[in-house]
């Protein structure tokens, strides 16, 4: 793990603790944080029962571990209404999700991450890395790839720059190189797919959701396994998903994302 950058000071250093608790996807004791943190025991002892004394983390005296606390719940919640997409498209996913019967998922890009901020389970759900809330590799997935393909150069280059390459699969691109062949592929057909980048088995496709004047807003995937349906079968889904997408842009239209409005702002417009 690396350290926060100097000038981020004691603020980013408690932000930094609390991501690594909320890492570990559980309950979890002082010297497993310990283990992990990049600062000394004072400094991390010190970080986290601040964090706990302002809710930020919960402590449980009987177990002693710490989990994120009830104050981040609440911030959480305030973050997800008011910067994701979640609610503009919460009823159009559902719909897809009826209409097609498989798994649907909704993503924006979090820097150079893929952020899943809702998802509709198949009828017959299957099991898979993707959650609401959990974060995934913006290079291997149908999503990540969708919303890459549109991004201007400017924005497209840092982010390709910060993957990691890793090969999960056989199928998994391993080089920037191989990824903007397949970014050129995906601009010219106008949907991506996962064929087995990102986990054995799971298949899908996926299109971006575009505002009017082309900005990257986020992206929908259709997803199921390699025993349930082909590629080509995803493929024919994509109409369907386009008309989904287009409504969501649709409706985001008058909603001022916050990079939007901190624009509108720094330019006095």
């Amino acid at each position: 793990m690396t350290a926060v950058a100097g000038g981020d000071g004691t603020v980013g250093k408690a932000l930094e603790v609390l991501d690594l608790v909320a890492s570990f996807g559980r309950p979890v004791r002082f010297s497993e944080i310990l283990d992990k943190s990049p600062y000394p025991k004072a400094t991390t002892y010190r970080l986290i029962q601040t964090l706990t004394n302002q809710r930020m983390l919960g402590f449980d005296a009987e177990r002693q571990t710490y989990a994120p606390g009830v104050r981040l719940v609440r911030l959480a919640h305030a973050a997800w209404t008011q910067s994701s997409l979640a609610p503009i498209a919460r009823p159009f996913i559902d719909a897809l999700s009826l209409e097609v019967g498989d798994t649907v998922h909704l993503a924006q890009l979090d820097h150079a991450q893929v952020l899943y901020v809702d998802k509709r389970n198949a009828r017959e759900p299957v099991q898979m890395f993707s959650q609401a809330g959990k974060v995934g590799p913006a290079y291997c997935t149908g999503v990540g790839k969708a919303m890459l393909a549109y991004l201007p150069e400017a924005e497209l280059a840092p982010i390709l720059s910060q993957q990691s390459y890793h090969r999960f699969t056989p199928s998994t691109l391993t080089s920037e190189e191989e990824l903007r062949a397949e970014l050129a592929n995906i601009r010219a057909r106008g949907y991506a797919f996962d064929r087995e980048e990102h986990e054995p088995g799971i298949i899908c496709v996926a299109l971006p959701i575009l505002s009017e004047s082309k900005r990257v807003l986020g992206a929908l995937s259709v997803t199921t396994t390699n025993t349930r349906k082909t590629l080509d079968d995803l493929a024919a889904l994509a109409p369907v998903i386009a008309e989904t997408a287009r409504r969501i842009a649709g409706e985001a239209e008058s909603w001022r994302f916050p990079d939007a409005a901190a624009q509108t702002t720094r330019t006095g417009t």
